[in-house]
């Protein structure tokens, strides 16, 4: 969902007759309603049932693809893909329901998979998208989608029992909405403050009105009886740490994301570009993901035998490695395939470590909202990451046949940022502690996770 239109992004004011601004909606939409609806949905989940509010983000986001596939507008198109949006909030839902069903034995293994079919799913997303697109109508995509969501959706009401732990309770209505006012402020103001100006009252206003609606919303929290996130549970020493490393890890993810891209598609007579289609760019690009698939098996032994925490530093350490090799290195195709399929093995890794930290910390009924929150901090990374990368190659450029393009510094000092992230991923990974749960909580952590 999150790379489907990539490919004809610079063509959506063509395809749907509107302005270029209007059209950069269609993009950012789909990324602020999941970023906002995650832990809603993972707090949905706690009280009323996880499989009940899979089944219903599903059906949304399939409803969300039919509607952009048949419209041909950017209105109908905008309100389609933020349905598509909320359909991310199954991700910390499935990790959830994995702790509910599944031995300890098998956990490890078992959100190391899940977790990296969030790399796998963007890795064949772009090449699939772009063939679609360069070879067929490309409303296909959108039912392309809705299949997916469909089948999804089946397997979901066949297979996975019905949740039978739940808190009940009435649901935080203004807490849900303080956190979506403040999220989607500051998040806004992130993803749009490179094409506003970050000084212009557009950035300035959200980002601000955001930041003060969240020192509202967690002074709130903290007095509300059934609140939507349990402040008092997320500021625990490892629950804290593990989401602070979850956002420099998907900074880290991310600048790999916006550099190579475009990096394999500038000419080769600029000096440093690569020159290649972006179809041959997303086949590059795709063994990360790839990567990431085939370590989940490795990340479970590995978790069983050392445990979750190391498993974190290890994978930010190879992160790091990675980019040092590409900040230092003349690079090459098979350079970028080879760094690049070694920072999924590296994400790999991570993605595959926080969750369970996580629900070593958390009681069982709040595993969904903690994972839930927990994923929007990675998403918050990769948002920081796409501003800052985004700023830094837009102030760094040189002139190539009439138009600006990023210049070879400016890849460079975004490869030093990435470099900079899985460095202070590994750092706060090495200061987790050891999580300590009250007595009515032991029964409840996975062996194995502490």
């Amino acid at each position: 969902m999150q790379t489907i239109l990539l490919p004809i992004q610079a063509q959506l004011p063509t395809l749907l007759d509107a302005s270029r601004g209007d059209t950069a909606w269609v993009i950012t939409i789909t990324l602020l309603v999941g970023a906002i609806f995650t832990p809603i949905a993972g707090k949905l989940g706690d009280m009323f049932g996880k499989r009940r509010i899979a089944l219903v983000l599903l059906a949304l986001l399939v409803a969300g693809s039919v509607l952009a596939a048949v419209t041909a507008t950017v209105g109908p198109m905008i309100v389609g893909r933020g349905l598509q949006g909320m359909g991310m909030g199954v991700i910390p839902l499935g990790i959830a329901i994995l702790r509910d069903v599944l031995p300890p034995k098998r956990l490890g293994s078992a959100i190391a998979l899940v977790s990296a079919t969030l790399g796998v799913g963007g890795a064949l997303g772009l090449p699939i998208s772009a063939f679609v697109t360069a070879n067929y109508n490309w409303h296909l995509l959108f039912w392309v989608s809705a299949a997916i969501g469909t089948l999804s959706f089946v397997l979901f009401l066949l297979v996975i029992p019905v949740s039978t732990m739940r808190t009940g309770g009435r649901f935080d209505g203004v807490g849900a909405l303080g956190l979506a006012l403040g999220l989607g402020g500051v998040l806004l103001a992130v993803s749009k403050g490179n094409e506003w100006g970050w000084n212009s009252v557009q950035t300035l206003v959200p980002l601000i009105g955001g930041i003060l609606v969240l020192a509202l919303w967690g002074w709130y929290e903290l007095r509300h009886e059934n609140p939507l996130v349990d402040i008092r549970v997320s500021t625990r020493g490892a629950v804290l740490m593990t989401n602070l490393a979850s956002i420099a890890m998907g900074f880290a993810l991310f600048a790999s994301s916006v550099v190579f891209p475009q990096l394999l598609q500038l000419p080769e007579k600029t000096g440093y570009g690569l020159g290649l289609s972006l179809l041959q760019a997303s086949f590059v690009l795709m063994p990360s993901g790839l990567a990431m698939l085939a370590m989940s098996p490795v990340a479970g032994r590995l978790e069983r035998r050392f445990g979750a925490k190391p498993l974190l530093v290890a994978g930010a350490a190879i992160i790091a490695s990675s980019y040092l090799v590409a900040v230092f290195v003349d690079l090459e195709i098979w350079h970028v395939l080879i760094i690049n399929t070694v920072i999924g093995v590296g994400i790999g890794l991570g993605y595959a470590a926080m969750p369970t930290l996580i629900m070593g910390a958390v009681p069982a009924h709040e595993t969904g909202s903690a994972n839930g929150l927990n994923t929007l901090m990675r998403s918050l990374g990769t948002s920081i990451a796409a501003a800052v990368v985004a700023t830094v190659l837009a102030q760094s450029t040189v002139q190539y046949g009439g138009s600006a393009v990023p210049s070879a510094d400016g890849f460079q000092v975004s490869l030093g940022l990435g470099l900079a992230a899985a460095l202070v991923c590994a750092v706060i990974a090495v200061f987790i502690p050891k999580p300590k749960a009250h007595p009515a909580e032991h029964a409840s952590i996975p062996e194995g996770t502490i």
